[in-house]
């Protein structure tokens, strides 16, 4: 989900044109001491000429308010017959219920992000070039520390997405480059793409197997930089409400929280989160059957991976009943796959079900090759109050057996894909099978989540997170065992350009130790509890 502002909220809104508009009408007098919010004739006056002036009088101007001066000539922000806006930004990160793989239908503008950057670039040749093509550029920087019981590095794991205890760190700093289709409109067809380079600790969760994933796989380097999202859109406005087709890689579809800073309510995520399906590269449509119901069906290469490793061949130099002959695929889990969802929006915008599979193929063993079944609801109470909640099943088959000593050996030799001489910080784990006996086994999690969010004030959002996570077979977090993990965090915005979100969270894994260990760096798990207090700053441009 992008961070989008409604009609009548922000001078973006309405595109860059109408800062030269506001140019020409500020040349007359300026009432209420040349108050934007007032009169947003004065907006021009008040940011001033030249880009730096203009770029730093945005955030002073937002600075204390939940949003930017309304532009009363800005066309509707979504169709009338739609269900009402769930939800607003601030104090909230979003304000459709989120579902992915689209650019939100019946609600999009073009140049519609409420951005300093673009502000500045408004009376510029860029800037008019750029609002004549609908194109825009901005981004966030997002930096942040904590203070864990946990010692050792690498720590914190499973926790996310402060891999490291007791550091501060760069998070993730993002740049949007992007067209965005308007869907809104039922007249003509549109397009739009994205380009989001990233570049900070948070690279590690969004790594694909194939595009600089040497950087994790092989190095295990503290930050380094990904693209998760580089995608063309096509919108499609006469087939019922609306067909968006999105392709290329994009965030997978399912989930409450994502990758990107400000589309979460805390700064941590929930183990839910933390191991689950991230990244998809393909094809993925959205149909808008009427203003209640949308359909998804997309085609990919599975999941965090790229195509060109689909078919790829390493030696096998070690018997491997999963890969018999003396070659194998790179990665068993780069294969065609399917995802497909089901979602429901009430009349009132009170109520969000959304129901999907992502994912989906024979399920081999490969890296992340997780087949994901669950769904998100989302109930709003009144104007302060609103629940989500996420379930899911996802799981992989024929993961080797940590518990046989020949399935081990095959993998030290290099009779897997992900063996150490292939990526020695190996991040898809063994199985625990039940029996020492099989090679191998299924793979498979279960897991509830729950967030509780209260909104204190037009900039300030208190959120409550209450999960369970069962990794049955201890593939996804490297133990076996049930655990039960619960935090609550303050989202603060001191406008809409800046944010801090300060927090506690206590984990718990109840059938064995946990945290504080690395198994990359051969340091076992010595506790069974952690907890972590973090904080973070987000600062949009």
């Amino acid at each position: 989900m992008k961070r989008i502002l409604l009609a009548g909220v922000s001078l973006a809104a309405f595109g860059l044109s109408n800062v030269a508009q506001a140019a020409d009408a500020g040349k007359g007098p300026c009432p209420y001491g040349g108050d934007p919010y007032k009169n947003y004739n004065c907006l021009d006056a008040y940011l001033g000429s030249d880009f730096l002036s203009r770029f730093i009088n945005y955030y002073r101007l937002e600075w204390g308010h939940d949003a930017a001066p309304a532009d009363p000539k800005a066309p509707p922000g979504r169709r009338a017959y739609w269900p009402a806006t769930p939800q607003s930004i601030p104090p909230y990160p979003f304000t459709e219920w989120p579902y992915g793989g689209t650019t939100t239908i019946g609600v999009t503008r073009p140049s519609s992000v409420d951005s300093p950057l673009m502000v500045a670039l408004g009376n510029t040749p860029a800037g008019s070039w750029m609002n004549d093509n609908h194109i825009q550029v901005y981004g966030w920087l997002n930096a942040g520390g904590n203070f864990s019981t946990n010692t050792v590095r690498g720590g914190n794991s499973p926790a996310a997405y402060s891999y490291n205890p007791n550091t501060v760190q760069l998070d993730q700093a993002v740049l949007y480059i992007e067209r965005l289709p308007d869907t809104v409109q039922k007249d003509h067809i549109d397009w739009g793409f994205r380009l989001a380079p990233i570049y900070g600790e948070n690279y590690r969760y969004t790594t694909a197997y194939g595009l600089w994933s040497y950087q994790l796989l092989n190095q295990n380097k503290n930050n380094g930089y990904d693209m998760p999202m580089a995608y063309g859109e096509v919108f499609i406005p006469q087939i019922a409400e609306g067909l968006l087709v999105r392709f290329g890689r994009y965030i997978s579809i399912p989930d409450i929280e994502a990758q990107l800073a400000p589309n979460n309510y805390m700064y941590s995520h929930s183990m839910t989160y933390t191991f689950d399906n991230y990244t998809n590269t393909g094809i993925q449509s959205t149909l808008a059957l009427d203003k209640n119901w949308m359909v998804q069906l997309g085609v990919s290469v599975g999941t965090e991976a790229m195509p060109w490793h689909y078919g790829a061949k390493i030696a096998n130099p070690f018997p491997n009943p999963l890969y018999p002959g003396t070659t194998m695929p790179k990665d068993p889990g780069a294969v065609p796959s399917v995802t497909g969802g089901v979602r429901w929006t009430s009349d009132s915008g009170n109520d969000n079900v959304y129901v999907v599979a992502d994912g989906i193929n024979g399920g081999q063993w490969g890296y992340n090759n997780l087949q994901w079944y669950g769904l998100t609801y989302y109930h709003k109470f009144n104007d302060q109050w609103h629940v989500s909640f996420e379930t899911y099943n996802l799981h992989q088959n024929n993961v080797l057996n940590a518990n046989n000593p020949n399935a081990v050996a095959a993998f030290a030799a290099g009779g897997t894909p992900f063996s150490p001489q292939v990526m020695p910080f190996n991040s898809p784990f063994f199985a625990q099978c039940s029996s020492a006996t099989v090679f191998s086994c299924k793979a498979e999690v279960q897991t509830y989540l729950m967030y509780l969010s209260y909104k204190a004030s037009p900039l300030d959002n208190i959120s409550y997170r209450a999960e369970f996570y069962d990794d049955k077979q201890g593939q996804r977090t490297g133990t076996k065992t049930r655990y039960v993990e619960t935090g609550i965090g303050w989202q603060h915005w001191f406008s809409p350009q800046i944010e801090i979100r300060p927090e506690v969270s206590y984990y718990k894994s109840l059938d064995g130790f946990a945290f504080n260990g690395n198994a990359n760096l051969g340091i076992p798990n010595s506790r069974n509890y952690a907890i972590i207090g973090s904080a973070d700053i987000i600062i949009h441009f």
